[in-house]
């Protein structure tokens, strides 16, 4: 299954940017702006895509700051070191569920448009909590609820048609066994926004 996801991605790499339109991208930085991203901060953007929200994230933590951006698809990964070829950039090809990188390396974690097709959700928010610093948050975006998501991968079919949100009570059970805190969500048509800080 998993690896029926990464040939799924793979092939829709090429077309994976024109997916976003200018008012999806315009939302999605005043959800990044809400945030709180500062200066010199090292972000982990898991389920990257071909970088979506590299060129946002990089303005915030400016020049002394990284974001550094994983995904399973080969294919969005190099189009993701293609699009964004700066300094502090970085990408990896890797699985959320085994991340390549020490305890305590970032300073916060975002999902965005990815969480749902995380094979191993749980151990995906385990090691989260694993590279994360201690009261660094984690945050899962969509752009639209995920009662609407699933209605979208349901009718698109195959490999994706039952990648779904977990149920509120679920994730927040999720985060609370990987020993994040202060946990919140919102879920309402247009925007699906959780979020949870880091306990160690």
């Amino acid at each position: 299954m998993h690896d029926k996801h990464q040939e799924f991605f793979d092939l829709m790499a090429a077309e994976w940017d024109l997916m976003f339109t200018a008012e999806d991208l315009e939302r999605l930085s005043h959800i990044v702006e809400s945030l709180g991203v500062e200066a010199g901060s090292d972000i982990l953007d898991l389920g990257c895509g071909t970088g979506i929200l590299f060129d946002m994230l990089r303005r915030k933590v400016g020049g002394a700051g990284t974001v550094t951006g994983v995904d399973f698809s080969f294919q969005m990964v190099r189009r993701a070191h293609r699009n964004f070829p700066h300094h502090n950039v970085n990408v990896v090809d890797a699985d959320a569920s085994d991340l390549p990188f020490d305890d305590d390396t970032f300073d916060m974690a975002v999902a965005f448009s990815a969480f749902p097709h995380f094979t191993h959700q749980q151990r995906a928010i385990d090691e989260t909590h694993r590279v994360l610093r201690p009261d660094a948050k984690f945050f899962i975006i969509h752009l639209i609820s995920s009662r609407e998501l699933a209605e979208v991968h349901h009718e698109m079919g195959g490999v994706v048609e039952h990648d779904a949100i977990p149920p509120e009570m679920k994730l927040r059970k999720m985060f609370n066994s990987s020993k994040f805190a202060d946990v919140s969500i919102k879920d309402h048509p247009g925007l699906y926004l959780a979020s949870a800080i880091n306990v160690k």
